[in-house]
């Protein structure tokens, strides 16, 4: 299965991802987890420097940018799960959709180029204010992170997009552990027989 967390950056999903990879191990499930954007690749290494403000790209490209480092971990992310992994991705599909809508681009297409992608069985939406985000990250943000306008155009897209099935929202605000309860609890009833 692959469960995805979305949310606004400091949401708490780096955290999260990490918690619920390590809660599925110790409780006999074989689990990876994935972040994207992923860094280590040529892609992934245009895309921080983008977001640090060393290259200037319209939000098509950007979201292409995204788009096309989750395809470069296509073959792994299919190799994992058809081997029996449970895959978290810290980030996944959705933020295109809700980032890109954000900046006024079309969701249906930011979806449709991501077609050919293994869909997520579960995503898991850690919904905050935007104010709160900023709070949480007082210094060193990238371009988005800087823009509560542009959060809370994000926000209202995640909010859109957990009406679909297979999303769960879950309330960021809360302390880190009772929100890791939570989504336990949640994947814990996805993962049990029925």
């Amino acid at each position: 299965m692959l469960i995805a967390i979305e949310g606004l950056d400091q949401s708490g999903k780096a955290t999260q991802a990490e918690r619920l990879r390590d809660l599925l191990r110790e409780g006999g499930t074989r689990a990876r987890l994935v972040s994207f954007p992923d860094y280590g690749t040529s892609i992934g290494e245009e895309i921080a420097r983008a977001l640090q403000g060393e290259r200037e790209y319209g939000p098509e490209v950007m979201q292409l940018l995204y788009i096309a480092n989750r395809y470069e971990r296509k073959a792994d992310l299919e190799r994992w799960l058809t081997g029996g992994l449970t895959v978290v991705c810290d980030r996944y599909v959705a933020s295109s959709v809700a980032y890109g809508e954000a900046q006024g681009l079309d969701a249906g297409w930011l979806t449709d180029t991501q077609r050919f992608l293994p869909a997520p069985a579960l995503t898991i939406l850690l919904d905050i204010d935007p104010a709160l985000a900023a709070e949480r990250k007082a210094s060193g943000r990238d371009r988005y992170e800087r823009d509560l306008a542009l959060l809370g155009r994000v926000r209202e897209s995640y909010a859109r997009q957990a009406e679909q099935p297979d999303w769960v929202r879950v309330d960021g605000d809360q302390g880190k552990d009772a929100v890791t309860a939570e989504i336990m609890a949640i994947v814990g009833a996805r993962l049990s027989p029925a």
